[in-house]
């Protein structure tokens, strides 16, 4: 009897291991994707190597059933722009190379794959466009599906002289999507038919923001009736209504995401709302911070809570784990990933202590296994 105890315990104890800890991978400017793997018991953050290589994997996104990876390649000219398809070996830290697709435009800055797991998600920056792509079931990334080439400027001439995609979102129920053109200071509206990767303009076809503010990313609150978007030339974040009917944005609310004083040079970057949906959290490049904001469960107004060091330069991205418990910061200029605990109570940020080296660390993306 003892003996076949000791036998049952042994044999658990690798799935206990694995359950204290959660897989990292990190895209970089460089030519890598890195693994890590992070100690949910107290946040501690170590190496496990290089996943894969692959020029320019500056955003990658995880799939929604956790078998596979998608990167782009962020080439400067169309021949040199690309999605990417990996499957995830999960227990070796291991990406695989599965095959690519050019995205029909030039400097790629953004994928994600839709709740469905049936099409990818890609913004164009440099040629300012947005693109579909069907995924097939052994993760496989099918020729596009869809593409959309925006057209016209803004008011800053060095920065919104033409359309400058920067990302590309499923919105609530998988019936829209969202791209943010930094250029137009628009965020366009897609009706979505994810089974078919089909992508038309929605009535209204866009949301306007203020002239100059340059939208970068948009997030929605678990409850789908609110949206979140920080801009990036205009260091704010915008709250929006959303019509679950019509897709539109309607805008109700804009924050700072700079202290009063600040009068140096800064850039909005990331944009994330807690899965509690109680918490916004928001990225500066230039005052090198994280700001994060309450939101109000009735009317989803946001209130400032606080605003916190990111732990190095230029946080580009950041991720919070799915459960809620940790916030990793990936800061491009200071070469490192910075682990922050959040408080489920106050949702501010607590420095952990915990950071590890990557070479340009643009996404970070937790595995989820389940």
């Amino acid at each position: 009897m003892k003996l076949s105890l000791i036998a049952l315990l042994l044999a658990l104890w690798p799935a206990a291991a694995r359950a204290q800890q959660e897989l990292v991978l990190v895209g970089s400017g460089d030519k890598n994707i890195e693994a890590f793997h992070l100690n949910l018991a107290d946040g501690a953050l170590s190496p496990a190597g290089e996943a894969a290589k692959i020029e320019h994997p500056s955003f990658i996104f995880v799939s929604p059933n956790h078998h596979f990876l998608y990167s782009i390649s962020e080439g400067q000219s169309k021949t040199a722009s690309s999605i990417n398809a990996f499957a995830i070996d999960a227990a070796a830290g291991k990406l695989t190379f599965l095959n690519k697709q050019p995205v029909g435009g030039a400097g790629p800055c953004y994928v994600e794959v839709d709740p469905s797991g049936k099409a990818a998600l890609v913004a164009n920056y440099n040629s300012g466009s947005f693109a579909a792509f069907p995924l097939a079931e052994n993760g496989e990334v099918q020729p596009m599906s869809a593409f959309i080439q925006d057209e016209g400027s803004s008011v800053n001439p060095d920065r919104q002289a033409g359309p400058h995609a920067h990302c590309l979102v499923a919105g609530p129920g998988d019936k829209f999507v969202y791209g943010c053109d930094l250029g137009l200071d628009k965020v366009m509206i897609f009706k979505f038919d994810p089974a078919r990767g089909t992508l038309m303009a929605a009535d209204p076809a866009f949301a306007r923001v203020k002239p100059g503010a340059g939208p970068r990313h948009i997030a929605f609150h678990p409850n789908g009736r609110w949206a979140y978007l920080i801009t990036e030339m205009g260091s704010s974040v915008i709250a929006f209504a959303v019509d679950s009917s019509t897709g539109e944005l309607r805008e109700f609310q804009t924050e700072s995401t700079l202290p009063a004083d600040y009068s140096g040079q800064n850039t909005g970057a990331e944009i994330a709302v807690h899965p509690s949906g109680k918490y916004v959290y928001c990225s500066n490049r230039g005052d090198n911070s994280l700001a994060v904001f309450g939101c109000d469960p009735e009317s989803g107004r946001l209130t400032f809570i606080e605003r916190t060091r990111s732990g190095g330069k230029i946080p580009r991205q950041f991720e919070i784990d799915p459960a809620g418990r940790y916030l990793l910061s990936a800061n491009q200029e200071s070469d490192n990933v910075v682990v922050f605990r959040i408080d489920a109570a106050t949702g501010r940020l607590q420095a952990t202590g915990n950071q590890v080296t990557s070479h340009k660390p643009m996404c970070v993306r937790f595995l989820a296994e389940p």
